[in-house]
């Protein structure tokens, strides 16, 4: 049924009905002036923005700050939690085989729920209503943003980056920023840690002479979303996008071979060869600097570029947090949490606090059993997916709130002896963003065990016991107290 995730236009309306929305009419440009505006609406929790006189640009728009915050992001997607959509990826994967015939008949009836979830080939989209040749310079066309002053050039911010898996077919979609060489090139920044560069080295090692690549720009905030969420190898990103909108998406097949979302505004069709670099950057990221240093990354030979009639360009902006990327974020911590408890049962709660930037901090509680429980925790996370990229891990007991930081800090304060509590592992895989690595992915993890410590961890020494109120007289002090300070209120 049609609705805020049918496309990114039914999203704006959706937006403005709730008052979510601000136009702006004044003609600004992609370059610096747009970016700006949209730092400083971010910073100050403002709403999403449509500017609709794009300077160099007529005919087109640009969307941004599509994701003001988590309760906007869960109303659009209609569930009671984030958490939920996490949870149908836990029910498919928690499914043991059937046994019985019983089971079986079952069995099929849940995969049949799970049907709706599947993309669905369509022979027509939405972004196929013009055609531009690469020979008409299709990425001059596009608005797309130079945020900082020393960036390397212009760059499609939340690009699609859309591959297929070239071992097991499944279909890539990452968004990984793509820097502007000319009007039809640019350079894809391939991380080496994400999904798109594993299709890229496994083509390379077959032998393959291109890599089709798509990108698609402005679709509905979930297929959006999928884009930047770390789902599991080898499952297929566009099945789930249907596991986050709760239905399938509508795919179109290009010439290439490779399925897109139908409902985007903008789709680049093209291909990478194997070796072929350029040099990309500097950017100013979501650290609040900018990559260095400038290192060589995969060129994407764009072949065509279909747009929709009065296209809407949609561009994030990245640098010192809280900006969308930090909702995003949470998004994700929301989301995945189901799936790490599933993973790692003795997971009570997760928090990456956005001002950690992503892969720079996380907070867990569990529920401790056992002489280094914690550390087994840290281990586990640093070998797991993206939370491997994880510098500074702070493990808490399941009495301790990760989101309340001054909760975390007593914590730490009560219950770390920096000798036996820290754990430092040198010599690692880091994030290819963080600028405080001995050199890019490559760097070192620390690990803070926060938790009470067991007998067999005190090294000798008994544990004191908390300090805690008389109930009886607990009650009554409650009592004098709200009689004197109640009516305050």
């Amino acid at each position: 049924m049609p609705g805020p995730l049918d496309d990114l236009r039914g999203y704006l309306a959706w937006l403005e009905e709730r008052g979510l929305l601000a136009r702006v009419g004044e003609e600004l440009s992609p370059i610096l002036e747009i970016p700006a505006v949209l730092r400083r609406v971010m910073y100050r929790r403002g709403p999403a923005l449509l500017f609709e006189r794009v300077k160099g640009h007529p005919g087109w728009r640009v969307a941004g700050n599509l994701y003001p915050s988590l309760n906007v992001f869960r109303d659009a997607l209609g569930v009671g939690s984030l958490e939920e959509v996490g949870e149908r990826l836990v029910s498919m994967a928690s499914r043991a085989p059937p046994t019985s015939l019983r089971e079986k008949v079952r069995s099929l009836a849940e995969a049949g729920g799970m049907a709706r979830y599947l993309p669905r080939r369509v022979r027509r989209a939405r972004f196929a209503e013009n055609v531009v040749e690469a020979g008409d310079k299709p990425l001059d066309m596009l608005p797309a943003f130079k945020t900082w002053p020393r960036d390397g050039g212009r760059y499609l911010t939340f690009p699609l980056v859309i591959t297929r898996d070239p071992v097991r077919g499944v279909t890539n979609m990452g968004v990984y920023r793509v820097m502007l060489l000319d009007g039809a090139r640019g350079v894809v920044h391939w991380q080496i840690h994400k999904r798109g560069a594993m299709a890229y080295a496994a083509a390379g090692e077959r032998g393959e002479e291109r890599i089709p690549v798509a990108v698609a720009i402005g679709c509905d905030p979930a297929t959006m979303f999928t884009g930047v969420a770390p789902v599991p190898y080898p499952l297929d990103k566009l099945l789930f996008a249907g596991m986050v909108r709760g239905r399938g998406i509508d795919v179109y097949e290009l010439p290439s071979g490779l399925l897109v979302p139908a409902n985007a505004e903008v789709v680049i069709e093209g291909y990478v060869r194997p070796g072929e670099l350029a040099e990309e950057g500097p950017f100013g990221d979501h650290f609040g600097y900018y990559d260095k240093p400038v290192e060589p990354y995969p060129v994407l030979h764009v072949e065509r570029m279909y747009y929709r009639d009065d296209p809407i360009y949609y561009g994030s902006v990245v640098g010192k947090p809280p900006l969308e990327d930090a909702v995003l974020g949470k998004a994700v911590e929301r989301i995945f949490l189901p799936v790490l408890r599933m993973l790692l049962p003795e997971i009570v709660e997760i928090n990456f606090p956005e001002h950690g930037v992503f892969q720079g901090l996380a907070i867990v509680s569990i529920r401790k059993r056992y002489p280094g429980h914690a550390k087994k925790v840290m281990m586990a996370l640093w070998g797991l997916g993206q939370t491997s990229l994880t510098k500074i891990i702070v493990v808490v007991d399941h009495d301790i709130d990760p989101h309340n930081l001054d909760q975390v800090i007593w914590a730490v304060a009560s219950h770390v002896d920096p000798q036996r509590d820290v754990l430092v592992v040198p010599h690692s895989h880091a994030d290819a963003l963080d600028p405080a690595s001995a050199a890019p992915s490559y760097g070192s993890k620390l690990g803070i065990d926060a938790t009470r410590k067991l007998p067999e961890e005190n090294m000798g020494r008994p544990w004191p016991d908390e300090v805690e109120e008389d109930p009886e007289t607990a009650v009554r002090a409650d009592e004098v107290v709200e009689r004197l300070l109640g009516a305050q209120r």
